[in-house]
């Protein structure tokens, strides 16, 4: 068998704006970008370490570094790598240059039917609820736009990005950040405001409090729902799990973990960290399976790297093969 060689290496993207959620504020994304390559092609994958999990980009790039041979492989990695960023990366890479070797694209070595376009939300950072109006207005657009939320005074973040943008889809992101004693009143305000749908409100540690509450919007799994071991548990909680590469360790969980998603009654949304085109083309074959779609990295950057995502009032076409897959 041909020997692989894989090659990583951090890398640091500025932002346009300042991002904010709940958690804190970043100027730039940090990425860990893996290459396995043969005598001939070179698959990529990148993958976004992420400090709620204990990840950063240099232990990342440490154990990509200390990768065994044996483990670039697919079906190895995913029985004796844990879901992981580095996995993520690994696993990306090796779909990339399966499908280079091959002459296939990853979306027909999965099995999928060709790829269309998908709508994006666009993200809409924490801040005053004047603030927050103003940039929705600022982008007429874009018609799904998702909203930061987690701090004191988000029932006025809603109604006032909601009357800045009466035309435009909303979703929401609390980053789980309401406390269980606010959550009736917000989901209520929620409700009002026409949002579709509310990502994480409660720690994923207190989340038991949400099967007895009625939930007025639908309510999806972030920071509970991480590979397709855990969905069956949260079934009398939540409506819909988002599915990033990151926490599911890759492409070949995150297709898995839809597919069990949608078997248990979950609606999906396909979600990403702050990152470049690069992370985001394999999640554009997840977003196939979902009813949200969740992949602005690329429009929250003061650049994209070459042959990135053509995303046109908030449209993703699919990936250029020179790019991924």
């Amino acid at each position: 068998m041909e020997k692989l060689r894989l090659e990583a290496e951090i890398e640091r993207w500025p932002l346009a704006s300042e991002f904010v959620i709940s958690r804190g504020a970043k100027r730039e994304a940090q990425v860990v970008v893996a290459r396995v390559s043969d005598d001939r092609f070179t698959g990529r994958g990148e993958c976004v370490p992420y400090p709620r999990y204990g990840q950063t980009p240099e232990a990342t790039l440490a154990a990509l570094k200390s990768v065994p041979a044996e483990l670039l492989d697919r079906e190895r990695l995913q029985r004796d790598w844990p879901p992981d960023a580095a996995r993520n990366a690994l696993d990306c890479a090796l779909w990339d240059l399966e499908a280079k070797r091959s002459g296939r694209s990853a979306s027909e070595l999965a099995g999928l039917a060709p790829l269309r376009p998908l709508l994006t939300c666009y993200t809409i950072s924490l801040d005053t609820p004047e603030a927050m109006a103003a940039a929705a207005k600022a982008v007429p657009q874009l018609p799904l736009l998702k909203l930061k939320l987690g701090q004191p005074g988000d029932d006025e973040r809603m109604r006032a990005v909601r009357q800045a943008r009466p035309d435009a889809r909303l979703v929401a992101d609390a980053n789980e950040g309401w406390k269980v004693e606010d959550l009736s009143h917000l989901l209520r305000v929620a409700a009002e405001v026409g949002i579709e749908l509310i990502e994480q409100p409660l720690p994923a540690d207190a989340d038991a409090a949400l099967a007895g509450v009625e939930r007025h919007v639908p309510v999806c799994a972030d920071e509970s729902a991480h590979t397709s071991d855990g969905l069956a548990a949260l079934r009398d909680r939540y409506d819909a799990v988002n599915i990033k590469l990151d926490k599911t360790g890759g492409l070949t969980e995150a297709l898995h973990m839809a597919r069990e998603a949608r078997a248990l009654g979950f609606r999906i949304m396909a979600g990403c960290m702050v990152a470049t085109s690069l992370a985001m083309a394999p999640a554009v074959l997840v977003g196939q399976l979902a009813d949200w779609v969740d992949l602005d990295g690329p429009l929250l950057l003061a650049r994209d790297r070459d042959w990135g995502l053509e995303i046109r009032d908030g449209v993703i076409s699919p990936p250029d093969p020179r790019l991924w897959g």
